[in-house]
């Protein structure tokens, strides 16, 4: 299959295009390089630098590739961010994601794979998460991906474009060649491990009184190697669906610290912050209906494993990819 990949110089995209390719799929990344890097597109793929804004480039692209399919990972991805400047979110996710579907939809595409986010459900009225509980986003980034989830609804109602919304929990780890090179790093993991290569003092954590049992915020880390066996099974599903792609199982941001600390062999120094708003104590994904409908299942469940590989690759990318 022809697979058109946006945002493939990012961290999650950059995996996925390295499956893919291990899979036999020819791919195409189309990216603008503003959050990726050129060094985190396998050289087996072709390359086009673009904005998604530029309807003309993009269904040119397309049209070139013939893509079979779209997956989708070009977005604006940062909570805090979203908060203070929502019309970013708003143009990034929506109009450009608009722009995307629709030179799709001209190009013949008839499949699309949407990185979308758990972000969608906000604060959970239990965990683990399912695909049927509501989703009542509270920041404009999962307001955003739910948004562009029920566009997606339409196209495929009109134009008969099949998609897939795969909505990750915590994104983490590294492939043997691609890993997280984030310019503003939020995440927890690459976080705790420029502690660990002394490149920051301490790593924050915000909140220790949460409802958990040691007061700090549990999250479902999923490898990023897990998520991009579920993109390529998501390419073969025969009719529009939505799915958590997590393990089903939570650590605490104590746990993770605490993991990093056995595998690195590193004093890692942690501060109390306060509570951010809107941050719920436990993120869990039930991923049932991923298994039964699409039989995938996460194959790294273990926080220390997926530590591992983030931190061998760190070590040999110290200073992410070279610009």
């Amino acid at each position: 299959m022809k697979v058109f990949v946006t945002g493939g110089a990012g961290y999650i995209g950059s995996v996925c295009v390295e499956e893919l390719l291990n899979a036999g799929h020819e791919t195409v990344v189309f990216d603008n390089l503003s959050e990726g890097h050129r060094k985190a597109v396998d050289p087996r793929a072709a390359f086009v630098q673009g904005e998604l804004s530029d309807s003309k480039k993009l269904l040119k692209s397309l049209r070139d590739f013939k893509a079979d399919a779209v997956m989708h990972f070009a977005a604006s991805a940062l909570v805090g961010e979203s908060m203070v400047n929502p019309s970013k979110y708003f143009e990034n996710n929506l109009a450009c994601g608009i722009q995307l579907l629709t030179a799709a939809q001209e190009a013949g595409v008839k499949r699309f794979i949407h990185s979308s986010s758990c972000a969608t459900y906000g604060i959970p009225e239990r965990v683990p998460i399912t695909e049927e509980m509501p989703q009542c986003p509270i920041n404009p980034y999962g307001q955003t991906k739910l948004m562009f989830e029920q566009i997606l609804q339409w196209y495929d109602r009109i134009h008969g474009i099949l998609f897939a919304n795969l909505r990750y929990f915590n994104a983490s780890g590294a492939s043997e060649k691609f890993g997280e090179d984030h310019r503003i790093e939020t995440h927890l993991i690459p976080n705790i491990l420029k502690v660990a290569l002394d490149q920051k003092p301490n790593v924050e954590v915000y909140g220790n009184d949460y409802q958990t049992p040691d007061g700090t915020c549990i999250r479902d880390y999923v490898h990023v190697l897990d998520l991009a066996s579920a993109h390529l099974l998501a390419l073969d599903l025969p009719q529009s669906d939505s799915f958590n792609i997590g393990t089903g199982a939570g650590t605490s941001v104590q746990q993770v610290i605490d993991a990093a600390r056995r595998i690195t062999g590193r004093t890692i120094t942690a501060i109390m912050k306060p509570r951010r708003p809107g941050d719920p104590d436990t993120l869990v994904a039930s991923a049932t209906k991923a298994k039964r409908v699409m039989g995938w299942e996460a194959r790294f469940t273990k926080i220390d494993t997926i530590i591992e590989s983030a931190w061998k690759w760190h070590q040999q990318h110290p200073d992410g990819y070279p610009e």
